[in-house]
Parts: C-alpha cells; structure tokens; sequence
C-alpha cells in the first residue's frame, strides 16, 4: 500500500495521485506539484488515503509545498492574462484567416508555456500563428486542437434536462457512447433526442447501461416468439423497467394484444431488431 493524494488541475478534470509527502491534506486545499508539462498548482480533490501499489504508476512524484498566499496570487493572475491572451490571439487567427474556433487560453504555472486549445473542422497549418504568439508572448507557445466534447466541457452551459452539462460538473473523463445504448434501452433513435448540445450522443445513456444488459438478458427481445399461459404468441413490445410484455397471440391475430409478466413466458424463438445500413451510416458519426 503506498499513502497518496489526489490532486486535479482543472474543473472537473481528470484526478491524478502524487505523494503527499508527510502532509495531511484535505480536499479543497492548493498544492504545487511537478507534472509532465512543469511546475503547476493544483486542487486536492482527495485528502490522504492508502491505496494499493498495482494502482498507481511508479515513480510517484511528491507534492512540492501546500500552495501560499503567493501561489495563489499567481494563480489568479495567471488567469487574467490568459484572458488577454485569448483576445490576442483571436485577432491574429482572424488576421491570417485561419478555420480554426479558440475555445480556451491557459498559463502554465510557472508561465514556460502558454497553451491554446481550439477546434477545426480539419488539420490548420498553425505555424505562423505561433511564430506571432512566440513574438508576441515571449514564451513557449502550444497549440491544441481538442474534440466537440472537450469543448463543451470547457464552456460549459445546460442540457436539455435543465441541469448544468454533467461533463463540466461532476465526469472526471468521457467514457464511450454508442447508438447500441440507446436502442438497448429503448429510446428514440431520432439524433436530436438523444444528442447532447456538443452534437455527440449524449453521455448520461451511459449511466443505466448496466442495468439494462442485465434485464435485456432475462427479456424476451420484440419479435421473439414465445409460450404464454394462454398459447404461442409473439412479443410486439417490451417494457423493461417494469418487466411486461405485450404478445400478439397467434390464435387471435386480430385481437388486441396481450400483457403479461417476464416471469409467466417462455421463449420459443428469439427475435431482434436490427438497423438497416442507412440508419448505421448516420448514428455512426454521432458516437465517439
């Protein structure tokens, strides 16, 4: 076991362990730390704690110090000039006509590099933009070019459910989303309804997935035939939440159908609907 902390460098970013070096820190504090990219100051988003050794990636780099007042201050004024740098930078990419959208500005800790994250619908040739940040900055220059998602994470804002976007409040990462999940749990596959406002699939069909498998593997699927208490008849629809099934029985194809639960039928013949190539082709570009 190897006692660590958890320290993030961003709202709602990734949680990354370093040594807490004999300090006894709780979350919300400030720590220095050395990172890939240099010095930064980060939040600690997890007070000390024991984890296991096959957890974490050796080395373990140590805290360097609890942040100070200084620290902070830099923070704060790190984040003022990355303001003045993003409006900078906006007037040369408009300029040199560049198809590019800034989405972000950010100062490194100890100002070695700045970095500059924007979109693109494809590859920009930004190599004379950085020579005039270069001259401009007088510092290391980064260009990133981030995805849809990343940038709705940045800017942040409301989803369609009202509440602020779940990538920007509380996921520390995007796991992967398919059209398989929406179909699995029943919902519409119209892209509109079920695309968040970064025009991705939304995240949130990933949070009941697992207990949609699970009940997908006791539920018979629609178009299975199966044996119900009142004869062979063939399932037209499926509720899994509440586990019924409406049947259309064979010996009374015209009449309205029936309901039943789960545990009162027995499959005969599984059936399943699938996607025809058009409707792959189209819900294909909305996954990640």
């Amino acid at each position: 076991m190897a006692e660590v902390i958890g320290v993030r460098f961003k709202n709602m970013g990734k949680v990354y362990y370093f040594d807490p070096n004999s300090e006894k820190l709780s979350a919300d504090d400030h720590v220095v730390v050395e990172t890939a990219r240099g010095v930064e100051c980060g939040e600690v988003a997890m007070a000390n704690r024991d984890v296991a050794d096959d957890s974490i990636v050796q080395p373990l780099k140590k805290v360097i110090r609890k942040a100070t007042k200084d620290d902070l201050r830099r923070v704060a004024e790190n984040e003022l000039k990355a303001k003045n740098a993003f409006t900078q930078c906006e007037k040369k990419i408009a300029e040199r006509g560049l198809e590019m959208k800034l989405v972000d500005v950010e100062y490194t800790f100890d100002n070695s590099k700045i970095l500059f994250y924007f979109t693109a619908d494809g590859r920009v040739d930004f190599r004379e933009l950085v020579k005039d940040l270069a001259g401009m900055f007088r510092t290391r220059i980064e260009l990133r070019q981030i995805g849809v998602r990343d940038e709705a994470k940045m800017i942040g804002g409301l989803g369609i459910c009202g509440r602020p976007f779940c990538c920007g409040s509380f996921l520390g990462g995007f796991q992967p989303v398919s059209i398989k999940m929406a179909k699995e749990q029943g919902l519409s596959l119209n892209p509109v309804k079920i695309s968040g406002t970064c025009g991705r699939l939304m995240c949130c069909l990933k949070y009941e997935q697992e207990a949609y498998l699970d009940l997908l593997r006791t539920t018979p699927k629609v178009n299975a035939v199966v044996s119900t208490p009142d004869g062979k008849g063939v399932v037209i629809d499926q509720n899994l939440l509440t586990g019924k099934l409406t049947v259309r029985l064979d010996k009374s194809p015209d009449a309205a159908p029936s309901v039943y639960k789960v545990k009162d039928v027995r499959v005969l013949k599984d059936g399943q609907i699938k996607l025809n190539k058009k409707e792959i082709e189209e819900f294909k570009k909305l996954e990640n």
